[in-house]
């Protein structure tokens, strides 16, 4: 919500109760409760920014390889579908999480590990995707639910999207936990719960995902998980990628583990390239979504966006070498130029990024549906769906 819209609402508000001024102010910095509360002598009225949450229930049995490998090639994918999601004309906050079960390895009764709670470090989602093992292993799906939906810090604003992804191939029922129990739990949470089956349609609806889905007010699915992603390459790719490297050079480093975070990112981008250039692309492009990408807790430009007054105050021996020894308001010239330069390269990357999907619309539709089938796609699907009914726009 614009400033102007509240600062509309809030005269409104204050003008229909007895002509008694309203006060406003903001309720603390949990991420889950962040809103804003405009109080009068009659009213008391919450404001929520809304969030996206994704959370990717992944089975990693020895069967699971190839649905590992989709959920590497797709992830910046994803997150780029949720990007372009709006409500009331602004951007949510985006945070994924990521599970998994299935595997033999897990020391847990359920084999199941939550592997990243819902973040908006996607460096770190990436790069603990990335060191994902299958091995054998039995695959309660209930028990992963359950543990997703009590455990992760779901947005309590009700207009928030909040998404469970299941993908597995073994029977849904599996375990003592009842997945009916526990998705109608979840549901009752406004957390819609979507499967997906590694086989055939037929075989998934027998083996009670469908019903699982039904139940959740999600979306069934059933992909092919040993098909490997297909890439559109487009003229745009090359100048993206380009952009990418001065995209990196706008960020300031900060604090103990600063530069460990600045290396994360480099070891990122090439995790993303070694699936293939377009999938680099496509982390480039979310990278360059301020309501995706952030990285307060490490880089100074998006924590100067955050709290101007931290700068004030940091350490010396917090910052980079090259900032050892300067004043406060030669590190606040260097994050201002910085921070300009990020904004420059970001507009590029927009403006390239809507040019390259009109092309790749283009060329899918020459090519027909059969290039859609795995999860990535399926994920988009489903967000898109449940966005419309939801009352979001997309771009």
């Amino acid at each position: 919500m614009t400033t102007l819209k509240i600062l509309t609402l809030v005269a409104g508000i204050s003008f229909l109760s007895s002509g008694k001024p309203s006060d406003i102010r903001h309720s603390g910095n949990n991420s889950n409760n962040s809103h804003l509360v405009v109080r009068n002598a009659s009213s008391n009225i919450t404001i929520r920014d809304n969030k996206i949450q994704v959370a990717l229930l992944l089975d990693t049995s020895n069967s699971m390889d190839g649905l590992i490998d989709q959920a590497k090639s797709r992830l910046w994918n994803i997150v780029n579908t949720l990007t372009t999601l709006k409500y009331n004309g602004q951007a949510p906050q985006i945070e994924i999480a990521l599970y998994e079960y299935g595997n033999d390895g897990i020391r847990d009764e359920n084999y199941i590990r939550q592997v990243t709670p819902l973040t908006q470090d996607l460096d770190l989602v990436s790069e603990k995707l990335f060191a994902l093992k299958t091995n054998g292993g039995s695959e309660y799906c209930g028990a992963v639910i359950r543990d997703a939906s009590n455990n992760l810090n779901w947005d309590a604003n009700e207009k928030s999207m909040k998404l469970m992804y299941i993908a597995g191939n073994e029977p849904f029922d599996q375990g003592k936990i009842n997945y009916k129990d526990v998705i109608t739990k979840a549901k009752s949470k406004n957390i819609y719960t979507n499967t997906i089956f590694c086989g055939s349609r037929s075989e998934g609806i027998e083996s009670y995902w469908q019903n699982g889905a039904t139940i959740g007010g999600g979306k069934y699915f059933n992909i092919d998980s040993d098909k490997k992603v297909i890439y559109i390459e487009t003229p745009y790719d090359i100048r993206i990628s380009e952009c990418n490297a001065k995209l990196n050079d706008t960020y300031i480093y900060y604090g103990n583990h600063g530069s460990e975070y600045k290396m994360k990112q480099i070891v990122q981008d090439k995790n993303a390239e070694t699936q293939s250039v377009s999938n680099l692309v496509e982390r480039t492009v979310s990278k360059s979504k301020k309501n995706a990408y952030k990285n307060e807790h490490w880089d100074l430009v998006d924590k100067a966006e955050k709290d101007a007054g931290f700068i004030t105050n940091i350490k010396q021996s917090e910052l980079p070498d090259d900032l050892k020894g300067k004043s406060s308001e030669e590190i606040k010239k260097r994050i201002a130029i910085k921070s300009a330069e990020r904004g420059k390269i970001q507009k590029e990357i927009e403006e390239l990024s809507r040019k390259r999907q009109t092309y790749i619309d283009r060329e899918m539709k020459k090519r027909g549906a059969g290039d859609s089938d795995d999860l990535g796609k399926a994920i988009e699907t489903s967000i898109n769906d449940l966005a419309r009914k939801m009352g979001y726009s997309s771009l």
